[in-house]
């Protein structure tokens, strides 16, 4: 099986709600027959009704909960996705939401907890006293996890929660994609001759948005026949059917293009697994959300420049242009570009100053991070961060009529207004 087709089955079980059900059916069908096998009888547990009237009883309430629980869970969980794409993005749908492990593993426990109740209250007479204890206990803890989650969700949709879960998910793919810090930057090489490209592969099938790549597979392909493979989009960018998808040079030209297509991951929407940007842009999009005339929420903005502010700080500090990747031997085998400096102080500044600047917070927390960032990062960096300091200067000047509300707007401040 492909690579690409293996990412993009990894990426829907990660991504999908409804296998947490099933794989507690699952577990609930293995328990009755590993205990059917082996005739496990560990005995009635102490404290916990095991037989009788009692039994039925309890058994039937638990099957009640956890019925109402998966019914309450679900949805809530439709009701908080509609308010919170409302609110913020629907990018956080898969980047916030769905991947959460502590929704999947409390939804899973709820099916687990009821199928087991109605297999041990259909096999009653028969089955071990200490299943029947078991499946109280599953029952008692499904109810404590079920207002655990109530607790969670409402903390975990808040716009806080959201934009600092998808600022970690960035910093992660930042040091995955840019290992290096600046310090090890190189001294600049004059360009390299990489010679005429011999053959082009073309996108074929359905056009769709590149998500991945299996880097290491393409630069082992480039090695065995000498060659240079060069990847024409970058992850994130869309790429229609016939668009160039590879140029191929020296011994590349050999390699089959089932190969080199197998090695890249298509899809309909962005993800975060390796691209840099992404993570910029769902903040960016809740930001941007949060300053419409309909919404008027610029506290909420100024939680994502906080985000956005530690992501430039990690981006600033680290080598981009890691563009091309050689192999063992120290050989160029494959080119890969990825997003500069200016792509990501353009991105987390510009949209913002254009919808925001008019607001005392945005623009002095806009303040605050481009001085803190151009006292930190090294020197090479801070062109861009001037550029974007005299940008938001210009447009303050436009916006405020009065001196007062200028000097006002012209005051760094991290929290907005009222921490200068």
């Amino acid at each position: 099986m492909p690579w690409n087709r293996w990412y993009a089955i990894k990426s829907y079980v990660l991504s999908s709600l409804w296998l947490a059900p099933l794989l507690g059916f699952l577990l609930a069908q293995l328990t009755f027959r590993v205990v059917n096998e082996l005739q496990l009888d560990f005995g009635a547990i102490p404290g916990f009704v095991s037989s009788g009237e009692g039994a039925k009883s309890v058994l039937d309430i638990s099957i009640t909960l956890q019925i109402s629980f998966l019914v309450f869970t679900f949805g809530s969980l439709l009701v908080a996705v509609q308010v919170a794409t409302g609110q913020m993005t629907p990018r956080i749908i898969v980047a916030a939401l769905l991947r959460d492990n502590v929704i999947r593993c409390i939804v899973g426990l709820f099916s687990f907890g009821m199928l087991l109740a109605i297999g041990v209250r259909s096999r009653l007479e028969t089955i071990p006293q200490f299943v029947i204890g078991a499946t109280t206990i599953t029952g008692l803890a499904s109810t404590v996890a079920f207002l655990f989650l109530i607790d969670y969700a409402a903390r975990l949709l808040r716009p806080v929660s959201i934009v600092w879960r998808v600022g970690e998910q960035g910093l992660r793919v930042i040091d995955d994609v840019y290992p290096r810090p600046i310090k090890e930057t190189p001294s600049a090489l004059p360009p390299r001759e990489l010679g005429p490209v011999l053959r082009t592969v073309e996108h074929q099938g359905t056009s769709a948005i590149i998500l991945a790549t299996n880097l290491n597979r393409l630069v082992a392909e480039a090695r065995k026949v000498d060659g240079i493979i060069e990847l024409v989009p970058r992850v994130g960018d869309f790429v229609a059917v016939g668009d160039p998808l590879f140029w191929l040079r020296g011994g590349a030209t050999a390699i089959d293009d089932r190969i080199l297509c197998g090695q890249v991951a298509f899809g309909r929407e962005r993800t975060l697994e390796q691209d840099t940007t992404f993570a910029f842009r769902v903040i960016v999009d809740i930001a941007i959300k949060a300053l419409s005339k309909a919404i008027n929420d610029p506290t909420t903005a100024v939680l994502s420049i906080d985000q956005l502010h530690r992501l430039l700080r990690a981006v600033g500090k680290r080598h981009l242009h890691d563009d091309e990747v050689h192999d063992s031997a120290g050989k160029l085998r494959v080119i890969l570009r990825t997003p500069e400096w200016q792509d990501f102080v353009n991105l987390s500044c510009n949209e913002i100053r254009q919808y925001g600047a008019e607001n005392a917070q945005i623009a002095r927390r806009l303040r605050a991070m481009l001085e803190n960032l151009l006292q930190t990062l090294p020197e090479l960096r801070r062109p861009e961060l001037r550029r974007e300091l005299d940008l938001l200067d210009r447009t303050l000047e436009k916006l405020h009529l009065f001196p007062e509300d200028l000097a006002l707007a012209r005051v760094p401040d991290t929290q907005g207004l009222g921490g200068s």
